[in-house]
């Protein structure tokens, strides 16, 4: 069996709040915003709505 990967939790800093901020206004893919910042959807979707902002283009 392999190794499991080490999941590392990574702070949010201002420049990545802005990006996503950014892109929410764009209406960027999700799944390009991920590779950008380099976190997993899930992540982007839950900070996203933590700050009260839609995410894709598809926005709610």
């Amino acid at each position: 069996m392999s190794k499991a990967a080490k999941r590392t939790r990574r702070v949010w800093t201002k420049d990545d709040l802005r990006a996503l901020k950014r892109h929410s206004k764009e209406g960027t893919k999700v799944a390009r915003v991920s590779k950008e910042l380099k976190r997993s959807v899930g992540a982007l979707r839950a900070k996203a709505h933590e700050l009260g902002v839609g995410l894709g283009p598809m926005q709610r």
